[in-house]
């Protein structure tokens, strides 16, 4: 079994059990006052929980097919291991910034594997940054929507409110691109000119 469909399997069997059991639920969301005490397994387990069935599905649609290239990629070049490695330190890096500033918050929640989800997306799209994306059945080129989707949640965040947490997003981004080129710099170099394409 690949790794990529184990964390598919594994995530959605933690959130349909913490649904099932809400003890298990509360023990795994990021809660600042929890990570206080330290419970820091919350840092990590907020990404194998979602809120919804609309929430679950679409992380894992995406996971699934973007983590599946990603794996093929990855997997010659730091292993199996390494490939998990490179997902579990996407939550944990997502997490961080939304940490340091709700960390005194105690009414403030988050969960869902939306950042280590946008660091496999992001860790595509520089790689081949002319591929095509379909956005509700539309073909977009990957390099245009990774400007939208970046202008859109720094504005949402900006703006706040609501129950997405895009800074999560937009850290889990930042690192897929920075542990991309931290492997292979020459990226920065040929990124996005036409030899990209393919």
């Amino acid at each position: 079994m690949s790794m990529m469909l184990l964390l598919v399997l594994t995530t959605t069997a933690v959130t349909l059990a913490a649904w099932a059991w809400p003890r298990l639920f509360d023990a795994l969301v990021y809660w600042p006052p929890g990570v206080a005490k330290g419970q820091w397994w919350r840092l990590l387990g907020h990404g194998f929980i979602h809120a919804d069935g609309t929430h679950l599905l679409f992380n894992m649609v995406t996971l699934y097919f973007f983590g599946t290239v990603m794996e093929l990629v990855l997997t010659p070049r730091i292993g199996a291991a390494g490939f998990v490695l490179f997902y579990l330190s996407g939550l944990l890096v997502a997490i961080l910034p939304t940490h340091l500033r709700h960390r005194h918050d105690a009414r403030f929640l988050s969960l869902g594997a939306s950042g280590a989800v946008a660091a496999l997306l992001f860790a595509y799209i520089l790689l081949r940054p002319w591929s095509l994306l379909f956005v509700f059945f539309v073909p977009v080129p990957a390099i245009l929507f990774a400007a939208v989707y970046v202008i859109y949640s720094f504005r949402a965040q900006r703006r706040g409110g609501g129950r997405v947490n895009h800074s999560a997003h937009l850290w889990g981004g930042a690192w897929g691109i920075a542990f991309m080129l931290g492997l292979e710099p020459a990226l920065a170099l040929r990124w996005p000119c036409a030899s990209s394409r393919r």
